[in-house]
């Protein structure tokens, strides 16, 4: 995590910090749009790290929103841990929701809002048969956070600058 801070230092990004080790930073950028910051970071790291990887940035307005617009709140104060938010490059289709939820052969429960995808996990994610493959079939490419990774990287973004944005970088495979 070190180096990832210090490669977004490295590019000019400014509150360069992170939460748990899997790639989750916050930083603050006055130049840049999220889908921008993404083709951005994305092009650099292949060109100086050799990483073929999908970054999924979130400008704090959106962070906010997504948080409100969470469809699963009952089930989010009950146990948060089994609330996923899957981050889209783009907005979610509702025939692509459908399909997924088609897909689905357990309790689980998909909904979408703009480019997310709340998936809530009954029985938790590691006894599920929905995979991650089975979502970015349906939804394209992703990446997801439990909720208390959400809400903890939305606590982050409030208490440094106004422009800090959280960005969740995946290895493409």
């Amino acid at each position: 995590m070190t180096d990832l801070r210090n490669f977004l230092t490295q590019l000019g990004l400014d509150d360069v910090r992170s939460l748990l080790q899997s790639g989750n930073l916050i930083f603050s950028s006055k130049v840049r749009t999220g889908a921008e910051l993404e083709r951005f970071l994305e092009t650099e790291a292949l060109e100086r790290l050799s990483l073929e990887v999908d970054i999924f940035v979130r400008t704090p307005e959106e962070w906010k929103s997504l948080i409100r617009q969470n469809p699963f709140r009952k089930e989010a104060e009950r146990d948060p841990a089994r609330l996923c938010v899957v981050f889209l490059k783009s907005a979610a289709e509702a025939d692509n929701i459908a399909a997924l939820q088609a897909d689905i052969k357990g309790p689980e429960t998909a909904k979408a809002k703009g480019k997310q995808a709340y998936i809530f996990y009954p029985n938790g994610m590691g006894r599920s048969k929905l995979t991650h493959g089975m979502i970015e079939k349906r939804l394209g490419r992703a990446t997801g956070r439990n909720w208390n990774t959400v809400l903890k990287l939305g606590i982050i973004a409030k208490t440094g600058s106004a422009k800090l944005t959280p960005v969740a970088p995946r290895r493409r495979i």
